[in-house]
């Protein structure tokens, strides 16, 4: 059966790089009929904080994209010692005696330039020397015994790269467990997925290396190596990787919630990043990715997120577009516990008439871009509590704009019908009456029932308001 997993640490707030990661196994194992594994891997314990952990669960959440089996890689520390003995006891690990176990790492350099490959005379000891000396307490480290006698070539395939070697020679002893017997995150990561029976591994490229690595474990512990598909990175404009630390809110995906992005919209924008159906649609339904998602699909090339670091309308263009279009179409029904969600928080919520509310939804959202745009620039429609816009101010401050708003809202007042066929009927006859466009009256009114200049049919927007605050706004206008 397949089985994918998302192995988060604790470490920070959840990265729109490691929400695409989980977007992409979630969708993989969706498609498959298969088992979507979260679990997070918290043995660093020196970095993982509660709430980092939390907001990890919270981001995911946001989703909606449920897991179907969630793990906590702390309680697993019996499994993780468990592999590195069984390892140990093959003869492919060793303990290294020397202080701090040497901890050079893949990359460094040993006294005489050459690549570090492992602490000498620490492979050469004797089992029956290493137990003795670990018996009596003296400290070491597990390091894996990378073969050295006759080089090999460690392979495996990777849907999106192909094929992958390296050869034993440019691989160093790496460490399974530290002098305390805790593991390190190559072993927990390996011995977790063995035990889990995790069948496809599909995460960031930044991992490809460690992946050779990982298939020696694999293989060590007797178990045959998941499949493998390393995806592409999102870099900032400039070419950089994108940063908890230099790009902010930019990465993280509460940001972009509390931005009024709709998690369908996200999802959306962030499968188009490094991945593509291959018919040039964009607007992409949860299900629609589901059905069209595939790994041969991905992209080899690093994607782009643009943003204008520094400035208020930070996220990408194209994840704003996305999510206005997918807010225009979504189901009306769907939109309505996201606006209600979006008032409360702005404190806009007054439990209006359902009927109302739906229709009023309905009504605004064709210009709208973010679920902030309905407790900002939708303010006048739940609140009488709303600031004029320049644009509204200069129209409705035009030359006697302001005598017949409200004498418009006076003859409203004086009439029980109200339509938007009776109200334009009313401004239209009032017009005439005086010898001006009705334009005129149509822009006034406009701003003084919302305080801007531009909207949706501005008779209906008298329905939407209703009678007795428009009538009331008209009349304080002319004030």
């Amino acid at each position: 059966m397949l089985r994918v997993r998302f192995a988060p640490s604790p470490t920070g707030f959840l990265h729109i790089g490691g929400a695409r990661t989980y977007i992409f196994n979630w969708l993989f194992a969706r498609q498959k009929q298969g088992t979507m594994v979260l679990r997070i891997d918290d043995t660093d314990v020196e970095r993982n904080t509660e709430a980092s952990r939390q907001s990890i669960f919270e981001g995911l959440r946001w989703l909606e994209l449920p897991w179907d089996e969630l793990y906590s890689q702390s309680e697993r520390s019996a499994l993780h010692r468990e592999a590195a003995g069984a390892i140990l006891a093959k003869g492919l690990a060793y303990r290294d005696f020397t202080p701090l176990g040497g901890q050079a790492e893949e990359g460094e350099k040993d006294r005489s330039g050459a690549p570090w490959l492992c602490n000498p005379g620490q492979r050469e000891i004797s089992r029956e020397e290493s137990d003795r000396r670990a018996a009596a307490g003296e400290p070491f480290v597990v390091r894996f015994r990378v073969p050295r006698e006759t080089v090999a070539e460690v392979r495996f395939g990777d849907a999106v790269y192909g094929g992958q070697g390296r050869s034993t020679g440019d691989i160093e002893d790496f460490a399974l467990a530290r002098s305390d017997g805790a593991p390190t995150y190559h072993l927990a990561s390996c011995a977790d997925d063995a035990d889990l029976r995790i069948s496809h591994i599909i995460r960031g490229q930044d991992h490809l290396t460690n992946t050779f690595k990982h298939v020696l474990i694999f293989e060590a512990l007797g178990v045959k190596p998941p499949e493998f598909a390393h995806l592409p990175l999102l870099l900032a404009p400039d070419g950089a990787k994108l940063s908890k630390r230099r790009h902010g809110q930019v990465v993280s995906v509460t940001a972009y919630r509390e931005a009024g992005f709709l998690p369908h919209a996200f999802i959306n924008f962030l499968s188009l990043l490094g991945w593509s159906p291959k018919d040039n649609r964009e607007i992409l339904t949860r299900q629609e990715l589901i059905e069209l998602f595939s790994l041969d699909n991905i992209n080899r090339s690093n994607a782009v997120v643009s943003f204008q670091e520094g400035v208020a309308d930070w996220p990408d263009p194209k994840a704003m577009h996305l999510n206005g279009q997918h807010l225009r179409a979504l189901a009306i029904d769907d939109l309505l516990p996201y606006v209600e969600a979006e008032l409360r928080a702005a404190d806009l919520w007054t439990g209006p008439d359902p009927a109302w509310f739906r229709a009023t939804v309905d009504l605004i959202r064709s210009r709208y871009t973010t679920l902030k745009d309905f407790s900002r620039r939708g303010v006048a429609y739940f609140s009488d509590r709303f600031e004029m816009e320049p644009t509204a101010l200069e129209r409705l401050n035009a030359l006697g704009a302001r005598q017949l708003v409200a004498e418009l809202g006076e003859r409203l007042a004086a009439t029980e019908e109200f339509t938007e066929q009776s109200v334009e009927a009313q401004l239209r006859a009032l017009a005439a009456e005086r010898g001006v466009k009705a334009g005129v009256i149509i822009n006034a009114a406009r701003a003084a029932l919302t305080g801007q200049s531009v909207g949706p049919s501005a008779f209906a927007v008298f329905r939407a308001v209703g009678r007795e605050r428009a009538i009331a706004r008209l009349q304080a206008a002319g004030c």
